[in-house]
């Protein structure tokens, strides 16, 4: 358990009686007026207010938040749904984040798990790139620093592009933790992708064909020895790529660890499905290694494209079984779960092509 720090507090001293401007010196100089410089921002969100449906909720996880960080003080709800509270404020004197899982279930719990000891890690080992600090731990709690700036997009799959110069920033970000080596051992191993792949095989989102053909690539990337790694992020979504003014910065770390090459670049190319350019760029970075880098690549493309598939039609069937689903807005909206549905059929365009690609790089053996 990390504990933070209590902040050292100086009194303020009023300047001597009868002095207008700024202090004297010695020589009788009057030396320039201390400016107060206004401290970090807060980040924006709900207003903080206790007498809401959420009330006791909030209530919960600021009693969990104190208790590993006692000098917290909260100012804004960034999040509070899915079992998950994400509070912003104060830590002494420096801005924080806390995060507080209320409903640690097995999953969720799991992945708390894995986002606090990689976190921890972090201490120890610093990743060539710039990621919120550990402040105070403990109890299905975490507080970290918090970094102004913006998103590069609220969401998971933009349906506007970025800006060039943001994808550009973020992909250079990904390959430079993509390049890191880490000490073995101090984080965790993601590279069984034969279990990954069979356990979609029961929702129809892979055939036997499917199955064979990437077992091929996966036989000849591995080679004789154990199978090609790269520490990754795991989750490189333009949601948690923060763009600071000192450069993008990435969050939530609860997916990272050792994964075939090209699993963070195949994670950018799925969610950017309407930046072709940007796509074609991640396309010949990832097959810049040759054929090994490609088939990895491949590889990745499907395992990720299975699980946003499966996501997105888990969210458009529970679109539909919401009331007035069946008609779109009077007003000229469209209807609840369009949008989701728009995508789901954007994904399996690009499953198809996948799949092209697949079977041509193994009709190449």
């Amino acid at each position: 358990m990390y504990p933070a720090p209590s902040p050292v507090v100086t009194r303020h001293r009023p300047p001597p009686v009868g002095v207008t401007g700024g202090a004297r010196g010695a020589l009788g100089e009057e030396r320039p007026r201390r400016i107060r410089r206004p401290g970090p921002p807060v980040p924006v969100g709900s207003r903080w207010d206790l007498a809401g449906e959420g009330g006791e909720r909030l209530r919960v996880a600021l009693a969990s938040v104190q208790r590993v960080c006692p000098d917290f003080t909260p100012a804004r709800v960034l999040r509070d749904a899915d079992g998950t509270v994400v509070l912003a404020g104060m830590a002494g004197r420096r801005a924080a984040v806390a995060k507080c899982v209320l409903d640690p279930g097995e999953r969720r719990g799991e992945r708390f798990a894995r986002e606090l000891a990689v976190n921890r890690a972090f201490l120890r080992h610093r990743p060539p790139v710039r990621v919120p600090r550990l402040i105070a731990d403990g109890d299905h709690t975490l507080v970290t620093e918090f970094v102004p700036g913006r998103v590069a997009s609220p969401q998971r799959h933009p349906s506007l592009p970025p800006a060039w110069t943001d994808l550009r920033a973020t992909l250079a970000t990904v390959r430079r933790v993509n390049a890191w080596r880490p000490a073995e051992g101090v984080f965790p191993d993601e590279v069984n992708h034969a279990a990954q792949l069979a356990c979609y095989q029961p929702f129809g989102l892979l055939t036997d064909r499917d199955l064979s053909d990437l077992r091929t690539l996966l036989r000849d990337a591995c080679g004789r020895g154990e199978p090609p790694r790269e520490f990754g992020h795991g989750e490189a979504l333009p949601p948690h790529v923060l763009l600071s003014p000192t450069g993008p910065v990435l969050v939530d770390w609860a997916s990272a660890g050792w994964r075939l090459p090209g699993y963070d670049l195949a994670t950018l190319w799925v969610a950017l499905g309407e930046s072709p350019l940007v796509r074609r760029q991640i396309s010949q970075s990832a097959q810049a290694g040759g054929r090994p880098a490609r088939d990895c690549f491949l590889i990745n493309l499907m395992l990720v494209l299975a699980r946003e598939i499966r996501r997105c039609e888990l969210a458009v069937r529970r679109a539909m079984d919401r009331p007035g689903s069946a008609s779109a807005d009077r007003s000229g909206g469209t209807a609840p779960g369009e949008e989701k549905r728009l995508l789901l059929r954007r994904l399996h365009d690009d499953w198809a092509l996948t799949r092209r690609a697949v079977r041509a790089a193994v009709g190449t053996r």
